[in-house]
């Protein structure tokens, strides 16, 4: 189920980032080709940008996509390549922990202020806020799904890509 939610997540991740590219080529040519620009382009680009960021997050961890240091990893056994990877796995799940405890702090923060951005739109900052500690949650859920997988599968198991 974590691992359907993921996906799904970095699906509509994938259409949220297509939008941004939509979004600023619209920019682009209303404002240098009819000299038009919008108030709205700029700054839903970069909502849509870091929602997509944050969402986007659980889906690479799932495909084995984050960034690793292949070459020191390919040289160590396999034992210690699933030591590596229980570390790293926890890392991610302290990480998210903090994560979504400051993020959801800010965020409701930011909601008993009324803080809004500063442009013309002036959209509150808790709707942007708010993709931190739920992108953090899927990002939680999917590490504990990967290291609960890998504690399952027992120490001799290579724990490189899928």
């Amino acid at each position: 189920m974590i691992d359907r939610l993921s996906d799904i997540l970095g699906r509509v991740s994938a259409w949220m980032f297509f939008a941004v590219g939509g979004m600023i080529t619209y920019e682009v040519i209303a404002r240098y080709v009819f000299l038009a620009p919008t108030i709205w382009a700029e700054e839903m680009s970069r909502f849509f940008q870091i929602w997509a960021t944050y969402l986007a997050a659980a889906y690479v961890l799932r495909h084995r996509d984050l960034i690793t240091i292949d070459v020191l990893l390919q040289r160590l056994r396999p034992r210690l390549r699933r030591a590596a990877a229980l570390c790293a796995l926890m890392v991610i799940v302290i990480f998210s922990l903090v994560a979504v405890y400051y993020g959801t702090e800010s965020m409701l923060e930011s909601i008993r202020m009324g803080r809004a951005s500063s442009t013309m739109l002036s959209v509150p900052l808790w709707m942007t806020e708010l993709a931190i500690p739920l992108g953090f949650v899927a990002l939680l859920l999917q590490a504990l799904a990967e290291l609960s997988g890998l504690l399952r599968a027992g120490p001799g198991v290579n724990s490189g890509s899928r």
